[in-house]
């Protein structure tokens, strides 16, 4: 077995801690070999299950193929391409940021493009629709064609117009209520080939007595001379967007460091020690630890230690469509985790979502299993809970009181049914009292279920601190489905009347609609409100086990590796042992002290082992003989079958 998958045997955590755990787990989602952005319900579910593994950020592309995934007014006045083709009709990056929230994860939109402007692949370049209505754009080479790198038609990065264009669409997604934006390899990026633009080589000749651009691209004072515009741009960037929101992140994941700069002229080190970015997500992209682990120790000298806090892995998990696929190994994926950890970074960002799902989620639970066993707070943050999750009434819970005649009715609401009236000869109401978890703006949003026989005037009233709004809603507008944004309003601690729907618009022979509603922090409005986690460890410890239990191992049958999971009520000396059918020992998976509370172990069967049953026992010694801290309890010991299929 190889040495690097032993430090994955034994990987531990316990649910109980006494300080906020501050990592960043961060996924990117792509419209590119995935699905989840292309409905919003595989949106809903997406962000459900991340949030179930504890993840807390997504990067969510929205520049991709020369084209915007939002609706976007910069790209339909220059080139009448409001938004991708696949995405007409809707808007991925509102579904994913309210979902996402929902759920108390961060969005950072994702420039994946960058300053990309097609891809031609093995074609000549073309430019696409943005080079062939803006050639004065192209990135050249010296002989004057478009400059292509890896299959990209390129931008130049240098000329003021393009630099525009981007900064207008960055300051588009600044409009959003977004945590961060994300630049990756392409942005800042020019290739080394590129800079031979008419622009350009003006530029340069006003800056360099008149002298032409060398002909050698790799020219040492050449390079350095393109890098430092890029340079400027990404300052100013940053200047804007600090000045816009100075907490929205920004966040780079370059590729490594120095082929980065010397093919792409990305100037990391200087985005480093000049602090453009708040964080560093080198892409790590490598199909063994070891050659992973490499670049990872590079990343860390380059960081230094006083850039330490900013580093984050970029960890490939996965790439393709079958039967050309890649998927990170459970082992790999782990090893790479604990490799992070032992060196102080504190986190990962993984390409992409797909991944997390698929082998029925084995590798998005295994992550739940082990490292991601308890939540935990995007660094960077001064331990505040930036995105606390939504609170949620639904309309059959308690604190909310119906007036009038409602009928339950066997649609799908956001969970069971809905529940509707036709009354207009008499008041009919549904109001929603809810606890709020503390003083703070709030976005109300109320989960829609368009229909065509649904009323056109549906009466919403949002209560204030101090005062009350009317929102008419159209219940019957098909575009208008799931979590809709009624209002915002400022709401102080405790239990408070937040909204009513009620009949007094209602059209005779049309249905008045009520389902759940949520609020959520609007941290543009609320910047400074601190959130700690208090109250959720509070209910973590409130969550001690009153019994020993030993769970089933997942996956079950497995090859080679499997998650054993239990449970103790006392502190004490803890040892899972594997059997084999003759009772015969064959391994200690666990021996160690462990806290009262939930604990795991991800497992690797030893490589000579054949097919065939096994038994895997927990002992739990009394805990006042084998506890460090004297803690009295009782022994126990429960045996559990697995099974190993070659």
């Amino acid at each position: 077995m190889k040495k690097y998958l032993l430090v994955s045997l034994f990987i531990f955590q316990s649910i109980l801690i006494s300080q906020p755990l501050q990592e960043f787990r961060a996924v990117k989602l792509t419209n590119v070999d995935s699905n989840i952005l292309f409905t919003d319900l595989n949106i809903a579910q997406g962000m459900d299950y991340l949030a179930s593994v504890n993840v807390n950020a997504v990067l969510c592309v929205v520049w991709n193929g020369g084209y915007t995934l939002y609706p976007s007014n910069t790209m339909d006045s220059l080139f009448a391409k409001p938004i991708h083709p696949s995405f007409i009709g809707r808007d991925a990056l509102e579904r994913v940021i309210v979902e996402a929230h929902r759920n108390g994860i961060e969005v950072y939109p994702w420039f994946e493009y960058g300053f990309a402007a097609w891809y031609s692949g093995n074609n000549p370049p073309s430019g696409g629709h943005i080079l062939q209505t803006k050639p004065d754009w192209a990135c050249r080479l010296s002989n004057g064609q478009i400059a292509k790198k890896n299959g990209f038609d390129w931008m130049s990065a240098i000329h003021p117009e393009v630099q525009d264009f981007m900064n207008k669409l960055i300051n588009e997604v600044m409009q959003y209520d977004i945590d961060g934006i994300e630049f990756s390899d392409r942005i800042p990026a020019m290739p080394i080939e590129g800079g031979y633009e008419p622009y350009t080589v003006t530029l340069y000749q006003s800056e360099n007595n008149g002298q032409n651009p060398p002909t050698n691209f790799n020219d040492n004072n050449w390079k350095r001379w393109r890098a430092n515009k890029m340079n400027q741009w990404y300052r100013n960037v940053r200047s804007s967007i600090k000045n816009f929101d100075e907490n929205i992140f920004v966040s780079t994941s370059p590729s490594i460091y120095p082929w980065s700069y010397d093919n792409y002229l990305q100037d990391v080190q200087t985005w480093l020690d000049s602090g453009i970015c708040d964080q560093f997500i080198p892409q790590l992209y490598r199909y063994t630890f070891p050659e992973y682990l490499y670049e990872l120790n590079q990343a860390i000298l380059q960081a230094g230690t006083h850039n330490l806090h900013k580093l984050f892995g970029g960890i490939l998990m996965n790439i393709g469509l079958p039967p050309n696929d890649y998927l990170i190994s459970p082992e790999y994926l782990l090893a790479a985790l604990q490799a992070n950890r032992d060196r102080g970074v504190m986190g990962e960002a993984y390409f992409y979502y797909e991944g997390f799902r698929k082998n029925n989620n084995q590798l998005g639970d295994t992550l739940k299993a082990t490292f991601y066993s308890q939540p935990a707070i995007v660094p960077g943050r001064n331990g505040n809970k930036w995105r606390p999750k939504a609170t949620i009434k639904n309309e059959d819970e308690t604190g909310v009181a119906i007036t009038g005649n409602w009928t339950n009715y066997p649609m799908q609401g956001f969970t069971g049914q809905i529940i509707r009236t036709n009354q207009t000869s008499s008041y009919a109401s549904v109001e929603y009292n809810i606890e709020v978890p503390f003083s703070a703006y709030f976005d109300v949003y109320a989960y829609l279920t368009p229909n065509t026989t649904w009323t056109q005037q549906g009466r919403y009233v949002l209560y204030g601190e101090t005062d009350s709004s009317e929102v008419i809603v159209n219940q019957s507008n098909l575009s208008r489905k799931g979590w809709q944004k009624i209002g915002t309003v400022y709401l102080s601690q405790g239990n408070r009347k937040v909204m009513k729907i009620d009949n007094r618009y209602l059209e005779s022979g049309r249905y008045l609609v009520a389902d759940a509603m949520m609020i959520m922090i609007n941290r543009k409005l609320s910047p400074d409100v601190v959130i700690t986690d208090v109250e959720d460890r509070k209910g973590k410890e409130e969550q001690v086990p009153t019994e020993f239990v030993l769970e089933q191992n997942y996956p079950n049958p497995f090859n080679p590796s499997t998650t054993i999971s239990w449970q103790s009520p006392v502190g004490g000396r803890q040892t899972i042992k594997l059997y084999d059918v003759l009772g015969r020992e064959i391994d200690t998976i666990v021996d160690g002290y462990y806290e009262a509370g939930k604990h795991s172990t991800f497992y690797i069967i030893h490589s000579t082992l054949p097919s065939g049953v096994y038994f895997y026992k927990l002992t739990s010694e009394n805990p006042s003989t084998s506890s460090p801290k004297g803690q009295s309890g009782q022994s126990f010991s429960q045996t559990k079958k697995m099974i190993l299929l070659r």
